[in-house]
């Protein structure tokens, strides 16, 4: 008998079930992939690397990508230009992203035949042809993890990341002198994930039947409204500006490196390695098991604690990232470049930035792609004003009087985004606001499993909870509003209601009861 549940329960007791787990293992993967590719275009490129030496000539490729991601998230945010990019991404998805790493490989060997050519035309090159695609992938992966429950996406954004800056550190140790090209075929990776976890979802859904369905659609829907929680906005808007310093300081400290020698600096392989650590560290916080049942990510896991695990990562981070300021002068005598430590607390902020990005998007009213979108808009447009503004120093005050400086400035806007930005308070306020978000998505999950809603119908359950008009919904799903009304119609009939204040009252009701 305890065999059988045990291998019901997917083999060990305490652990996902078997779709759960694969869910989770294509998440990791793929994440991890995509993860790795962002290292790869942000620090270890050189593909367009050429003789001159100088500061636009050294960072131009890495200006460029993070100009036209930028552009890209903030095209993410209106409505009408979503869906078109989305159904791009999903194209370039279905095709396993190889187009993006066919222009990668071309833009190699084109550099190799045209070695005389202006850098700035293969900079723009790559900004276009890598920038757009890899921020349709990013903006996909928000809203693959953004489907999942926020304890599962969570850890599993950290094991991801973990994953793909082993791959970077592995793939830089190699002694050969191109092996970073084979990072140039992680979006195949990427794209398999995202097209594994859809059949993934598809498969759960044929197996869970109706009701089984639509409950697990309303549990991981987001809990929107027209008019988002007070304390939701204010989070966002503090999130928001907090990752805008953190991009500032960042790109400050970029500043100071040549991204073209970069690659074949050991100080690269000190940033993955203490990420991994940092990371390692971080899901120690969930107590060794960050994938089991009933983990929480955001909420308190005891009654004297005032934050969850994802709290004591950010602390983490940002203690990692303040101390590779404090110790850059000392790093340096060793032979370790200073900003190694730096970018893996930076790294580390990403990481729970993505965490936090996908959380706003659930509990804020909107669906994780736009809140994707508009956190790396915020962070990559902070991070090319700190490249610009460290820039402008060195070159008003000397590379090497104003080193110094501008390495304390930074690290004192760091600290500031902690301490007065988004602090310690403002995450327990999110964990608050994540309890009352989850306890009206378990409303949703019953009221949908007792109709046996199907996971369209669930999906529109808790929108129209919360009061949002047939127009919004259909502009939510990018489906008409005549079937919208449909759908509204079907969810009545199968509630027992028949106006949607009745419906209204009977998702009260039940949340009122948990």
């Amino acid at each position: 008998m305890a065999g059988n549940e045990r291998r019901l329960r997917g083999g060990l007791v305490g652990y996902p079930a078997p779709p759960q787990l694969r869910q989770a293992r294509c998440a990791i993967i793929g994440f991890g992939c995509n993860q790795a590719f962002l290292f790869t275009m942000l620090y270890l490129d050189g593909s367009v690397a050429g003789p001159e030496h100088g500061f636009l000539a050294d960072r131009a490729d890495l200006l460029c990508l993070l100009a036209v991601m930028a552009a890209t998230f903030a095209l993410m945010l209106h409505r009408r230009c979503r869906s078109a990019l989305l159904r791009a991404g999903d194209g370039l998805a279905n095709l396993f992203a190889a187009p993006l790493v066919l222009a990668l490989l071309a833009l190699v060997a084109l550099r190799a035949l045209l070695p005389e050519a202006p850098w700035v035309g293969f900079a723009l090159m790559e900004g276009l042809l890598v920038g757009v695609p890899l921020a349709l992938l990013l903006c996909l992966w928000g809203r693959a993890l953004g489907a999942v429950p926020i304890d599962r996406s969570v850890p599993e954004v950290f094991i991801g990341s973990a994953l793909g800056a082993a791959v970077c550190f592995l793939v830089v140790a190699l002694p050969v002198a191109e092996a970073a090209l084979l990072l140039y075929a992680l979006p195949l990776g990427s794209a398999w994930g995202l097209r594994a976890l859809a059949a993934t979802a598809d498969g759960g859904a044929a197996d869970g039947g109706a009701g089984g369905e639509g409950a697990a659609a309303a549990a991981s829907a987001p809990s929107a409204s027209d008019a988002p929680d007070d304390d939701a906005s204010k989070l966002s808007g503090r999130i928001l500006a907090g990752t805008v310093v953190f991009g500032l300081a960042t790109g400050a400290i970029e500043a100071m490196t040549a991204r073209a020698q970069a690659a074949s600096h050991t100080s690269l392989s000190v940033t993955f390695v203490l990420f991994v650590l940092y990371c390692v560290a971080a899901l120690q916080l969930y107590g060794g098991r960050p994938l089991s049942l009933g983990t929480r990510a955001v909420l308190p896991t005891g009654s004297s604690q005032e934050t969850g695990p994802l709290g004591g990562a950010y602390r983490l981070a940002v203690l990692l990232m303040v101390g590779g300021f404090i110790a850059v002068p000392l790093l340096e005598r060793v032979g370790v470049a200073g900003v190694a430590v730096v970018l893996a607390g930076y790294l580390g902020v990403f990481s729970v930035l993505v965490s936090l990005f996908l959380i706003m998007g659930r509990i804020a009213g909107r669906d994780a792609t736009a809140s994707i979108a508009r956190g790396f808009a915020a962070l990559f447009a902070g991070e090319i004003l700190g490249v610009l503004a460290g820039a402008g120093a060195l070159a008003a005050f000397g590379g090497a009087g104003s080193a110094p400086v501008l390495v304390t400035l930074a690290g004192v806007a760091a600290l500031y985004a902690y301490l007065f930005l988004f602090t310690d308070r403002d995450l327990a306020a999110l964990s608050v606001v994540v309890s009352k978000s989850d306890r009206f998505g378990e409303a949703c999950a019953r009221i949908a499993a007792s109709a046996k809603l199907s996971k369209r119908e669930a999906e529109i359950l808790p929108l129209a909870l919360r009061g949002r008009t047939a127009e919004r919904i259909a502009g939510e799903f990018f489906i008409s509003k005549n079937t919208v009304d449909t759908h509204l119609r079907r969810i009545y009939a199968k509630c027992g209601v028949h106006t949607r204040q009745e419906l209204i009252d009977l998702g009260e009701r039940t949340e009122g009861e948990l």
